[in-house]
């Protein structure tokens, strides 16, 4: 994880869309290898859907929220914005030119497109 001030580790946490497509699974696989990399600790979006108030709170207290929507439903983005959580980053699977498509795997290739952005978007953070 990212270093705050004074040495102090940043808590990032890490939202991926849950949809059935496979740009879901894109998003849903890079923030378990994100998390497994020791880059952030993958959190429950559907938590804070259903309004769970430690949830939501952990979200608010979090220093980066990384959203990784799968398209531009933008479902994660609205589960976000509906639990008043602000400042979080966020990117579409889509947005990288990857197609989405029902009842398919996605591919490394995929994966990897999406690895760099979200590695990208948390340099950033």
């Amino acid at each position: 994880m990212a270093e705050c001030c004074c040495g102090k580790k940043k808590t990032v946490l890490l939202y991926a869309c849950s949809g059935g497509a496979n740009v879901a699974e894109v998003a849903d696989r890079v923030c378990r290898e994100l998390m497994f990399a020791g880059e952030g600790t993958m959190f429950c979006l559907a938590g804070l859907g259903a309004g769970i108030q430690g949830m939501v709170q952990t979200a608010k207290d979090a220093d980066v929220n990384l959203v990784i929507d799968g398209c531009p439903m933008d479902c994660a983005r609205k589960v976000f914005d509906q639990a008043g959580v602000k400042g979080y980053k966020y990117f579409k699977v889509t947005d990288l030119g990857i197609e989405k498509v029902k009842g398919v795997r996605c591919t490394q290739e995929q994966v990897n497109t999406v690895m760099a952005k979200a590695r990208e978007v948390l340099a950033q953070a």
